[in-house]
């Protein structure tokens, strides 16, 4: 049998296609992986970016909650404002003592619910109207935490809730009164 060995410009011809199409291949995997790069960034920026897009979120809600609060008001002036300055000190004075009577009311809410949540919250607006973020930063809890317990609070009836405000405050009602009260007569060892 004898067989046909072809030119050697053919074999030459036939090598140098399949390298060229081995470099081809190799060049277009480049340009795709260049491209991919380009449209989906990095898994650490992605991430900084939606901390960044959720601070920004924020900070609008927080803007247009002035807005809706202001109703056009106007600036005030350098006056009022060296006024302001001028009664801070004693203002912040003021706060501290107020967050003095806070801790000590929370102390007892605290040890008449026995760590139950909600009748710690019912505790603390009992003497006077909070916003969601201060029962927050009260009960050191979760803002979806406290956002999820408030909502249920208001429809059970035991919260009233104003809405005309940016953050809502909520206020105690008789219904939530009477449960405070209820918890309050039950004896230590069935609290």
């Amino acid at each position: 049998m004898l067989v046909e060995i072809p030119d050697p410009e053919v074999i030459l011809g036939i090598i140098a296609a399949f390298l060229g199409g081995l470099f081809v291949l190799f060049i277009s995997y480049k340009i795709k992986s260049l491209l991919n790069r380009r449209e989906k960034p990095d898994s650490p920026y992605l991430e900084r970016f939606d901390f960044y897009e959720r601070q920004l979120i924020d900070m609008k809600i927080r803007l247009d909650s002035l807005d809706i609060d202001d109703h056009g008001s106007k600036l005030p002036s350098s006056y009022e404002l060296n006024q302001f300055n001028e009664k801070l000190p004693e203002m912040e004075d003021e706060g501290l003592q107020i967050e003095r009577r806070q801790t000590t009311h929370s102390r007892k809410a605290r040890h008449i619910d026995n760590h139950n949540t909600t009748d710690y919250v019912l505790g603390l607006i009992t003497n006077k109207v909070m916003t969601s973020r201060d029962i927050q930063n009260a009960s050191h809890r979760s803002r979806e935490h406290t956002a999820r317990l408030m909502n249920k609070l208001f429809k059970d009836g035991f919260v009233e809730r104003n809405t005309k405000t940016k953050p809502y405050s909520y206020s105690i009602t008789d219904k939530g009164l009477m449960r405070l009260n209820q918890t309050k007569n039950l004896p230590e060892t069935l609290a």
